[in-house]
């Protein structure tokens, strides 16, 4: 298939306006370079799916999960096809994000100076 795929357009630019709050707080945190100059997107379409948080410079995919992702085959699969496409995947709960954010900041930071 050529171009875009706009349905997986449209749903990224729906995902971008239905944060969940731990999405909201971390993307205040990332977003403008603020982490060592990084340029962050978010809901970025890369091979078939929809990541949270990509820094493209970086390599590196930061996605916050709810309970729904607890254990899940989905997510392991997911995580492989997107190191095939050369990404690093980090995930972090919603809980880690809301109740230790600058843990995460951090986690993100070393994880970008690899």
């Amino acid at each position: 298939m050529r171009g875009p795929d706009r349905k997986t357009i449209r749903t990224a630019r729906r995902l971008r306006v239905n944060q969940t709050d731990a999405e909201t707080v971390l993307w205040n945190r990332i977003r403008n370079r603020q982490i060592d100059g990084q340029k962050f997107v978010r809901q970025e379409p890369i091979g078939g799916y929809i990541c949270d948080f990509v820094c493209r410079d970086g390599r590196l995919i930061v996605e916050v999960d709810g309970g729904q992702h607890n254990e899940s085959a989905a997510d392991v699969v997911r995580d492989r096809r997107l190191n095939e496409e050369g990404y690093r995947v980090l995930r972090f709960w919603n809980n880690d994000v809301l109740g230790n954010l600058e843990g995460v900041l951090t986690t993100i930071q070393a994880e970008l100076l690899k």
